[in-house]
């Protein structure tokens, strides 16, 4: 059993932003190809503490098209913890771990710490769909809703996909998170000039680049003073109410996924009675398998609910990473031996 930290985690992807995105659009290609097996996620709640959840996300990536060395295939589970109330704390709001199994004998091979791997391919996930959907369009700058851990690396990931970002502008219920935030963070788009927005409309109509990261358990806006054609990178899921989800062109990660759970697709689709709302699945839109969303000005929603395959996709690149260059630690004994 090889276990790999999250310090080694770190060090093994810093500054591997663009092949994250790659990895993760080959992954997104692969689902919509049919090569994944993906069960639901399993949420375990606590019966007296409803905003804490722990959530158990199985899967399994079948090798590229046409390549029978099976080379990229991967089986395995993250188990991520959401504690709200550890941000007051001072610790992490998430944690996890990512397990990931021989597909020759089904034995456990490798624990990876898996907070870093969840937070960044969920990033890349946002910055690719960014790129996606804004079709060659450069946005005037980007604004971040929420600015946590998520959202530092939204903007991490965005700095690359879009070198050409000048502007941030950025909105939190607290603002001193986000005055620490944009201290701590802005050296990621280098020369930006960086805006504390003092309400959530003075954020949404400052940028037609949006990202909403909180913790919200409720929708609680709309997107009326967003500019025309805005591109949203909705990754909280539960921010938008069902008319702004409904006045909108939408974008998901996997339908049967992301209707689940009281998402705002979910409660769209309830008050609807159907999914008529949703444009297509990225996956789709990268492979050419649908029509290109319109530019009508109408905001573009992206919503993902993350699919698990995206971790297993990023820790299997750690794990190959790690073997290669002698990182982590291996632990002998950890499974029973042959007996006599």
């Amino acid at each position: 059993m090889l276990i790999i930290t999250h310090g080694q985690a770190d060090g093994l992807l810093s500054g591997r932003e663009k092949e994250v995105v790659d990895l993760v659009a080959a992954a997104y290609e692969r689902h919509e190809e049919g090569r994944t097996v993906l069960p639901h996620s399993v949420f375990l709640r606590f019966p007296d503490r409803p905003r804490d959840r722990i959530i158990g996300l199985p899967g399994y990536l079948g090798a590229p098209a046409g390549d029978t060395a099976a080379d990229g295939e991967v089986a395995g589970m993250k188990w991520i913890s959401s504690f709200p109330g550890n941000v007051d704390a001072g610790h992490e709001r998430a944690s996890a771990a990512i397990l990931l199994n021989s597909l020759e004998t089904g034995h456990p091979k490798a624990l990876i710490e898996g907070s870093l791997i969840s937070a960044r391919r969920t990033a890349a996930s946002a910055a690719l769909a960014s790129r996606t959907l804004l079709d060659g369009r450069r946005p005037t700058g980007v604004t971040l809703i929420g600015t946590g851990v998520i959202n530092r690396e939204v903007l991490r990931f965005l700095a690359v996909v879009h070198p050409h970002l000048g502007s941030l502008a950025v909105y939190d219920t607290d603002p001193r998170r986000a005055a620490r935030f944009t201290a701590d963070h802005a050296r990621l788009l280098p020369g930006a000039r960086v805006r504390h927005c003092d309400s959530l409309d003075e954020a949404l109509a400052a940028h037609d680049l949006v990202s909403f990261a909180t913790t919200a358990a409720t929708p609680y806006t709309g997107l009326d003073a967003c500019p025309p054609g805005a591109v949203v990178l909705h990754v909280s899921l539960r921010d938008l109410t069902v008319p702004a989800i409904l006045g909108a062109h939408n974008v998901v990660d996997d339908p049967d996924h992301v209707c689940r759970e009281n998402t705002s697709p979910h409660l769209a689709e309830t008050h609807t009675g159907g999914r008529g709302f949703l444009h297509a699945s990225l996956g789709a839109l990268l492979k050419g398998a649908a029509e290109p969303v319109p530019h009508d000005g109408r905001p573009v929603v992206f919503s993902p609910f993350g699919l698990g395959v995206l971790d297993l996709a990023l820790a299997r690149f750690v794990h190959d990473e790690a073997r290669a260059r002698g990182v982590g630690t291996t632990v002998d004994g950890f499974l029973p031996g042959r007996t006599a």
